[in-house]
């Protein structure tokens, strides 16, 4: 089943566009960007939250401020390839069914086959804890300190069939240090990541 056709509209402060965030854990982000929403005026609004991991604790920001939130998890089905196909299949039917105009990806720790993606270009976005075309994948802070790296941050980017490879939006550099380890380098390059993704968001959806 294609998205069914929504006309595309710029979001406004006075009519923002719905957005659907999905999340695998602790939803640090996806709290960042409610807060900045609900204090700043914006052209887009949480209107779904969807984890595919009904233990992830970002779960809980959909009763804080009192938005829809579910776990979408991987359905049992022994086929590999088919239950990937119907765990995205289940998403996206919600995401429809709750009028969601833009799709946005915050620690969402699951590749989307290029069949999910298709239906959602253009209004698919996703951040990444490196300066792309640097460091794709799941273990950036862990490339750029074996690299030496004094200079990492995170890409705003729209999502595409590659992994992490599509339109850069926006970046911010967050440097490195010698004493870094992996975890106070990701705690840093979230704090950047949670300035940089709902101002990007209010550009993009303004536009």
């Amino acid at each position: 089943m294609s998205v069914p056709y929504i006309r595309p509209r710029r979001g406004s402060k006075e009519d923002p566009l719905r957005i659907g965030i999905l999340i695998s854990g602790g939803g640090s982000g996806l709290s960042a960007l409610i807060k900045y929403q609900l204090s700043n005026p914006s052209s887009h609004k949480t209107e779904l939250i969807i984890s595919d991991n009904a233990t992830a604790k970002g779960l809980k920001f959909g009763a804080d401020f009192d938005i829809p939130a579910m776990a979408i998890e991987l359905p049992e089905i022994n086929d590999k390839s088919k239950r990937r196909i119907k765990h995205e299949e289940l998403i996206h039917d919600k995401l429809i069914q709750s009028r969601i105009e833009l799709v946005v990806l915050s620690g969402y720790m699951r590749i989307l086959s290029p069949k999910f993606v298709k239906k959602w270009k253009g209004r698919l976005i996703n951040i990444h804890p490196s300066l792309l075309p640097k460091y794709p994948g799941a273990y950036a802070h862990r490339d750029a300190l074996d690299d030496g790296a004094k200079i990492t941050g995170c890409t705003v980017h729209l999502v595409d069939e590659g992994v992490d490879t599509g339109e850069i939006l926006a970046q911010s550099e967050v440097p490195i240090f010698d004493s870094d380890t992996i975890e106070i380098l990701q705690e840093r390059v979230k704090k950047a990541e949670h300035l940089l993704y709902p101002k990007v968001l209010d550009d993009y959806c303004s536009k």
